[in-house]
């Protein structure tokens, strides 16, 4: 049974979290048809009350299926872009994310398909500043990424699931080799949430190297309020889209403040 302190929003709720079929970390109650949302981690029991309504009824669902639906939200805002647009877009948000590099940074940034940031700007200044640039091969097997240096995109060919790689023209590179990481987001929000596409290639090269600064980008469209994010999802440092920085980890801290240049 929950119990709750039913006199506040954002109430904090604790009991079993433990039910019959339900496998994952967390995992959300939807009152009804509206978006309230309980976030429970199975771990602690601790659950948190994100909207609060008095008169709904709990219905369980997990994660992955709370997941999904957003991310089925979040494709049809991107696909809806037009070439022209997405393209634009992608040249500006290039120009913000540039003046956070410095010059002497190993920059590892994923190869764009079509409806994605296009990442073609951003290589190619990154080759014009210096800066060692890294990319990203999919390896299905076991669901990791292999790294490869780049020194022009002749080397780049379509390859797993359609994404550029530099297949039989790989300089090896390590997750020590790299300072910044750029990475494609489905979806974010602005508390450094990211939402990827599902399969955790990322997280899970982020797991393995924690001290790589991580940049995502994504478009506008792309922002959804208060998304929801497990143990596995890993934060962002920066979040850069065509308007700027719309968040910037410790902005408010003596640490690194490069993102006030922008």
């Amino acid at each position: 049974m929950l119990s709750a302190n039913k006199s506040a929003i954002g109430a904090h709720f604790s009991g079993s979290a433990r039910k019959k079929g339900i496998k994952s970390e967390q995992f959300f109650v939807i009152f009804n048809n509206t978006s309230i949302i309980l976030q429970q981690t199975v771990f602690t029991g601790h659950v948190t009350l994100i909207t609060k309504n008095k008169y709904c009824y709990p219905i369980l669902l997990l994660m992955r299926e709370l997941k999904n639906r957003i991310r089925h939200i979040l494709r049809q805002r991107k696909d809806a872009m037009m070439p022209k647009d997405r393209l634009e877009k992608s040249k500006r948000i290039c120009q913000h994310l540039m003046k956070l590099i410095r010059n002497d940074e190993t920059v590892m940034v994923y190869t764009s398909k079509e409806k994605e940031v296009n990442t073609i700007p951003l290589i190619t200044a990154l080759f014009k500043q210096g800066n060692p640039v890294i990319v990203p091969i999919i390896v299905k097997e076991d669901v990791s990424l292999r790294l490869s240096y780049i020194r022009d995109f002749s080397v780049l060919v379509p390859s797993t699931f359609g994404v550029p790689e530099p297949i039989g023209n790989e300089i090896p590179a390590t997750g020590k080799n790299v300072d910044t990481i750029i990475l494609p987001m489905l979806g974010f929000d602005r508390t450094g949430g990211r939402m990827g596409y599902g399969a955790g290639y990322y997280d899970r090269f982020l797991a393995k190297n924690k001290n790589i600064q991580k940049i995502g980008i994504a478009f506008t469209c792309q922002e959804y309020d208060n998304l929801p994010v497990d143990v596995n999802d890993v934060p962002m440092d920066y979040i850069i889209t065509e308007e700027g920085v719309v968040y910037s980890k410790g902005s408010e801290n003596c640490g690194d403040q490069r993102h006030k240049d922008s």
